[in-house]
């Protein structure tokens, strides 16, 4: 297995908690920062644009993407525009349809083509990925967020779906895959392996980091030394 340092995937850290982020952007490992909605509730997170704010001048010079939370695409277009004008390394998440699956390629296309640095997210079929890449200017940075993770759990094996996206995106250089919400540690290897340019990974995996190539000797040792002290300290007797 190939250490971290040598992956060609850039890791992107996945979260709205401040500390964590800030945490991960200590680590030079860590190439940029994803956010969205969900995990910004999660995070108790009230005003936006004050957090959004507040994170970029903490974290001031890695890519950071931001999502709109319009329903409309007028209306999301008004919130790209202002969260473009934020910085230059701000990235606006547009997911591929809004919630009557109405496909979002033209606000895509008018958004590429105004020089905004799209992150087009909640992509999980090939045909998505075709059509996306179609209306992207190739004059402007962009990523594309096929969600992995979310494939597995219907019981597809994502590995193929991602090579064919590396292939479809070849003839857009200016256009980044992301393996998105992954689901283990191991899912960092498989995007390197595919050709992926980034992968989200959220904290609670990017911990895990410390046990590539870990002896599994000492980390069948560990195991069980677990679960005998957990035996102990909860006083079981039979």
């Amino acid at each position: 297995m190939e250490t971290v340092d040598n992956l060609k995937v850039k890791i992107f850290a996945d979260g709205a908690d401040k500390a964590g982020m800030l945490d991960m952007y200590a680590k030079p490992h860590i190439k940029g920062f994803t956010t969205n909605p969900t995990l910004m509730r999660k995070a108790g997170i009230s005003d936006y644009r004050a957090f959004a704010k507040d994170i970029l001048q903490a974290i001031p010079d890695r890519p950071i993407s931001f999502e709109v939370f319009s329903d409309d695409f007028d209306e999301m277009e008004r919130q790209a525009m202002e969260i473009a004008d934020w910085g230059e390394h701000v990235y606006v998440k547009i997911p591929v349809t809004n919630t009557r699956q109405e496909i979002a390629t033209d606000l895509i296309s008018k958004l590429s083509h105004a020089g905004v640095k799209l992150n087009v997210t909640a992509l999980m079929t090939l045909e998505q990925v075709r059509d996306v890449s179609k209306h992207i200017s190739q004059d402007t940075p962009c990523c594309i967020s096929v969600f992995a993770g979310r494939v597995a759990d219907t019981g597809r094996d994502p590995i193929p779906l991602m090579s064919a996206a590396v292939e479809t995106l070849k003839p857009y250089p200016n256009a980044e895959l992301i393996w998105a919400s992954p689901r283990e540690l191991l899912n960092i290897f498989h995007a390197d392996m595919v050709g992926c340019h980034i992968i989200t990974v959220t904290n609670d995996i990017l911990k895990k980091l410390k046990l590539v190539n870990h002896d599994l000797n000492e980390f069948s040792l560990d195991t069980v030394k677990m679960f005998y002290n957990d035996a102990q300290d909860a006083g079981f007797k039979l």
